[in-house]
């Protein structure tokens, strides 16, 4: 873990598609194994990274994080209240990855589970698209406990390596009632506690394969990882409002023949 470089690039593919319906762990399964970076410590990284991006959104939304301890008047999505609805966001995918952590990760992550997700994935957002609906939920002030759940629920379906946190939360928000445009800004409001338990509880696992001449490689991955997701939140949410998920779902369904050549060479 001495080539800087491959961490620059990891961390800009980890910023630029974690928050994007397209799977993160896809594009760095198709990058590290262009660049020849595996291995259990390699896993481990990618996990890490995710902290620069997750730093990136708290960044991009200071106010509402801010706002959970500090509420303001007429904020819905504040206080002891916005907290809750995040716990129950991120409840069923914590309890469902504690208990099946290592069974994901034997069984899950291999070129076949990871390609059917990709495509699998790709379908429902095609589908979702086509749905006629009308939202009844269009703002975060909007969130109720049972969308919050719902959300929640859905976002379980991340644990299949592939499917994308984002895409499964986009998706469920938009079948349970939301706007697109709020079903995308939930979702990465959300991803902050569920990331942030995962890549600790990844981190507690592994921390005794590093040593502190990996503190450089790690520091170039979570800065580079931050000022990717920057960009790439800034973007998604600016083309939510005039672009559905079809062209995600389109790219899904090019880049899964190649993710899987290079799981399987």
């Amino acid at each position: 873990m001495d080539n800087l470089f491959t961490a620059l690039i990891l961390s800009i593919v980890e910023g630029l598609t974690e928050f994007l319906p397209v799977s993160s762990s896809g594009h760095l399964i198709l990058v590290g194994d262009l660049l020849n970076f595996s291995g259990e410590k390699a896993a481990t990284f990618e996990v890490v990274i995710q902290l620069g991006a997750i730093m990136a959104v708290v960044v991009l939304y200071w106010k509402r994080f801010w706002g959970l301890v500090q509420p303001q008047p007429y904020v819905r999505f504040a206080g002891m209240r916005g907290i809750m609805l995040l716990i129950l966001t991120s409840l069923p995918a914590s309890v469902l990855g504690l208990l099946l952590h290592s069974t994901i990760k034997t069984y899950l992550f291999r070129p076949v589970t990871v390609l059917a997700a990709l495509v699998v994935g790709a379908v429902v957002m095609i589908v979702v698209e086509r749905r006629k609906f009308k939202p009844s939920f269009m703002t975060l002030d909007d969130m109720t406990p049972k969308l919050a759940l719902g959300i929640g629920c859905f976002q379980c379906l991340a644990l299949w390596p592939g499917f994308s946190r984002s895409a499964s939360t986009i998706m469920g928000a938009m079948l349970l009632g939301s706007k697109r445009s709020l079903a995308a800004e939930y979702s990465f409001i959300a991803a902050v506690p569920i990331m942030i338990a995962a890549t600790g509880y990844d981190m507690l696992k592994s921390w005794h394969l590093f040593s502190a001449a990996d503190i450089p490689f790690f520091a170039v991955g979570m800065i580079g990882s931050f000022l990717a997701a920057l960009l790439a939140v800034k973007v998604f949410i600016s083309l939510m409002g005039r672009l559905t998920l079809v062209p995600f779902a389109i790219y899904r369904l090019l880049i899964a023949p190649l993710v899987y050549y290079f799981m399987v060479n």
